[in-house]
């Protein structure tokens, strides 16, 4: 059960989704804010549900870290949105390296590979969908090697 305080807060990571994410496409066409509110529903807790729900917001919109902070978000919340953020000059495998030292980040970040490893997500797959898939399968065994020490 959510505090009135954890509700609002969600309710707004909800809105910044919904708003960065609203001209946003999934592979299958559907809207990209599927994709967050489906991970919400696989996490448990207020602040993994926040996390998840704002886990893309600010690699993929235009909100920013500091606008998450501002909304009033919980430091861990904020911090792991700042661990889950990938930035596009940086190797994979040690973004998921950071990741895997944060436990809320990493409980995200589980469920969002296993949503995004899911095929029947994607329409026509081709190679380097299988190469992503396998890119994904080397993080969820490391973030899992890495939440059994949590």
């Amino acid at each position: 059960m959510l505090t009135n305080e954890e509700a609002d807060l969600l309710q707004r990571a909800i809105e910044m989704a919904v708003t960065g994410h609203r001209s946003q496409r999934q592979k299958d066409g559907s809207p990209y804010v599927l994709h967050p509110l489906t991970l919400m529903h696989r996490v448990h807790g207020p602040e993994a549900k926040m996390t998840a729900v704002l886990h893309d917001v600010v690699e993929d919109t235009e909100f920013t870290i500091e606008d998450i902070a501002a909304v009033g978000f919980s430091p861990a919340v904020v911090e792991a949105v700042r661990c889950l953020t990938h930035d596009d000059g940086s190797d994979y495998a040690d973004y998921i390296d950071v990741i895997a030292k944060n436990p809320l980040a990493t409980r995200v970040k589980l469920a969002d590979l296993e949503h995004n490893m899911t095929v029947t997500r994607i329409v026509d797959l081709k190679q380097k969908d299988l190469d992503r898939l396998a890119k994904y399968h080397r993080a969820h065994q490391t973030l899992t090697a890495a939440a059994a020490n949590f």
